[in-house]
């Protein structure tokens, strides 16, 4: 996490969402005889390259790859070695969440082996059992973002309830800023940090004083309706997280190239969301 907040300070808050789907890809690459998996795999290494000095990490959301199989998982893994390898943070967006003996297995899974990442999301529907286990790997340098506020809209189906005079969502951060405690950084952040959507500004304002050392994984920009000025009261102390956008940003090619100049349009996505984001600041 200390790495990421490091990574947000120089080179800006927009986390690049690597959710990549086959339809998203340029023609030049489908025209290819690649496998699927291949083909995300050079689409994710030419955004990568087009994006890493402007873009403070990368989000790989795991079910885009889990969906073609071994192909997909390949191309998973050779994303965040590429990726890694080249010095940035890489956020699993897996949204684990089981019993302890489980959480056990995913951590190992994703801390460790061919699917190493540095930070990942996690459920913590089933309380301090599904988060604990990821505790000694904090202690070694990773990091998770748990899930608050999602920017899904039935999401207050549950998040919404009240509980002791206070919404679920408020109580999973406050739960969430203990269980963080001990493992806040030389930056005054936790390695525990939250899942907070940028759909709902309202209860994003409420969540703020809760969180007082909890680094953010913003979702709900772009695509989902959040606006940078949205964010600028949550921000108005300094940047306390990472912006992500995925379809936005990785599909604006679309329409304009489909040749190997597409990443340059990813590119300029990313510098107006960068802009967007802290010309209110």
């Amino acid at each position: 996490m200390q790495q990421l907040i490091e990574a947000v300070q120089k080179k800006g808050p927009v986390c690049v969402g690597l959710d990549t789907q086959y339809s998203f890809l340029p023609d030049y690459i489908k025209q290819k005889s690649d496998t699927q998996g291949e083909k995300i795999l050079e689409f994710n290494r030419a955004i990568i390259d087009a994006t890493e000095d402007i873009a403070g990490c990368y989000k790989l959301q795991i079910a885009c790859y889990e969906a073609l199989g071994l192909d997909g998982m390949r191309a998973f893994a050779k994303t965040l070695q590429y990726a890694r390898g080249r010095g940035n943070v890489t956020i699993t967006d897996a949204k684990r969440g089981d019993i302890s003996s489980t959480a056990a297995q995913y951590a190992c899974a994703h801390f460790s082996g061919d699917f190493e990442t540095d930070v990942m999301t996690i459920n913590v529907f089933m309380g301090e059992d599904a988060v604990s286990p990821y505790y000694p790997y904090l202690e070694k340098g990773k990091g998770v973002f748990a899930l608050v506020k999602t920017s899904n809209p039935s999401g207050k189906d549950f998040q919404d309830l009240i509980a002791d005079g206070e919404t679920l969502y408020e109580r999973t951060a406050r739960k969430v800023s203990e269980w963080g405690t001990p493992f806040i950084g030389k930056s005054g952040f936790s390695a525990i940090g939250a899942v907070t959507g940028l759909t709902y500004p309202e209860e994003f304002e409420r969540i703020r004083p809760l969180l007082p050392h909890t680094f953010l994984l913003i979702p709900g920009y772009g695509a989902q309706g959040g606006t940078g000025r949205d964010i600028a009261g949550f921000f108005r102390d300094g940047v306390r997280g990472v912006v992500n956008s995925s379809r936005g940003l990785i599909t604006a090619h679309k329409g304009k190239s489909e040749d190997a100049r597409f990443a340059e349009h990813v590119r300029a996505a990313v510098l107006t969301m960068k802009q967007d984001i802290l010309q209110p600041l």
